[in-house]
């Protein structure tokens, strides 16, 4: 167990390394960060449109 963690730590430095190092992959990693996020906030937006179009949340309903 303990070589297991130790050759996931080297890795994880060593990769993290590799990545600050490397400017296409940086820009590789960045890419697929921003495609997340707008892939999250469409995600989000059909969630709370499916939720006001269902009448809202529990506070909507008690302040009408």
């Amino acid at each position: 167990m303990e070589k297991f963690i130790a050759g996931m730590a080297a890795g994880a430095v060593l990769g993290a390394l590799w990545v600050a190092n490397s400017n296409k992959t940086r820009a590789l990693v960045q890419k697929g960060q921003e495609e997340f996020k707008t892939k999250l906030d469409a995600y989000i937006d059909e969630k709370l449109a499916a939720l006001s179009s269902a009448g809202g949340t529990d506070e909507t309903k008690k302040k009408n």
